[in-house]
């Protein structure tokens, strides 16, 4: 009964799932508040600024985030370590439910770094790689919306206002109107609302289980450990420059969002070797999504300590995954992903898998692994 409450996971890449849908973009506006970390740390104005971020940030036996705290810069604040953040914001996002209504349980599904929202329904080959079309068939409804700060969602201040924090506080009035049926355009109320994360969206979803009891009756983090060992890999490995001179599609964005400067960047953070399509690898690079530095100076930290959450949880990791395992989850028995098991001492049901071959990218994996 309990791995029932569970999505059943078609990771990417598999034969078509072939399934009627009914899918309706919206945007969401949300009123939050968070506290959020008060950085002196000024946004990188050129692409060398940028690089010297990344290996400051990177350096081993240094913690930077620590040494760029300070008084200064942080929106409604003068001073002091944290702030408190407070605003209203709009969120883009997709509900989708199967032709026959909605389904049996709603999963919120929030993507990583590098990504929006398509991630989840990603249109490439004829969305043979939809993780939304593998629900549906599945009789699960999804909402995926694009993170707060990019994407269609508001956009914001990239150093001290869109952090890990604010962010969780949006997935939290997120999930809070759609378990009261108060989204507009959703007419569908939910017993079951399930979260779903890849990489730093299962950071965020971890989070949101942590801090709100009762938030969420099932989580599955995809390309997850707790282990923040090799973020440094992530940073040096993403060649990261400004993001308004990565792409003409983020022109937009100032100073203090960051994006890969080359498809190869991608490639080794996301695509294990032989395991994928370069059609998929390109056209992950040209829809690629931006980072803010923000995100990156509190994103560690974040899955550290116990996690009262007391629903089963399931971690979904490839072999190769980078950021979360250095390129071998399998190199520690139990494996890295799994050592997370530790933190959730009240949870019905904990698994782990390691999916063979895979790199971090889980849903663009030329791999056929149904869960």
């Amino acid at each position: 009964m309990v791995q029932s409450t569970l999505p059943i996971l078609l990771l990417a890449s598999l034969t078509a799932v072939a399934t009627a849908r009914n899918c309706q973009n919206l945007t969401v506006p949300i009123s939050i508040s968070a506290r959020n970390t008060n950085f002196s740390l000024q946004a990188p104005a050129t692409n060398v600024d940028v690089s010297n971020f990344i290996l400051n940030f990177s350096q081993p036996g240094v913690n930077f985030t620590e040494q760029a705290l300070g008084p200064n810069g942080a929106p409604n604040s003068t001073s002091g370590e944290f702030a408190t953040i407070t605003g209203t914001y709009s969120i883009g996002a997709t509900y989708c439910e199967p032709d026959s209504g909605p389904g049996s349980a709603l999963q919120i599904l929030t993507h990583g770094v590098a990504f929006d929202r398509s991630y989840w329904d990603f249109p490439a080959h004829d969305y043979n790689y939809s993780y939304v079309n593998a629900a549906l068939a599945r009789n699960y409804s999804t909402f995926a919306y694009d993170r707060l700060g990019l994407g269609s969602s508001s956009h914001g201040e990239p150093v001290n206002e869109i952090q890990t924090g604010l962010e969780v506080a949006a997935l939290h009035a997120l999930t809070t109107q759609l378990r009261q049926a108060a989204v507009p355009g959703i007419a569908a109320s939910y017993d079951k609302v399930l979260h779903v994360g890849h990489s730093y969206g299962s950071v965020q979803t971890w989070a949101l289980t942590a801090m709100y009891e009762g938030i969420s009756d099932g989580i599955v983090l995809t390309g997850f450990s707790e282990s923040g060992d090799f973020v440094p890999y992530f940073m040096l490995g993403g060649n990261y420059i400004l993001a308004h001179d990565a792409s003409p599609t983020l022109a937009s964005y100032p100073a203090g969002y960051l994006a890969p400067a080359d498809v190869t960047a991608i490639q080794i953070n996301f695509f294990a070797p032989g395991n994928f399509d370069p059609d998929i690898l390109d056209a992950a690079y040209r829809g690629g999504q931006p980072v803010t530095i923000g995100e990156l100076m509190t994103l560690g930290g974040v899955t550290t300590g116990n996690n009262t959450f007391g629903g089963p949880v399931l971690i979904v990791t490839g072999e190769r995954d980078i950021p979360f395992c250095g390129g071998n989850c399998d190199v520690s028995n139990p494996s890295i992903p799994a050592q997370a098991n530790q933190s959730f001492p009240n949870t019905s049901y904990f698994d782990t898998i390691i999916v063979p071959g895979a790199g971090h990218g889980l849903n663009l994996v030329n791999i056929y692994f149904p869960l």
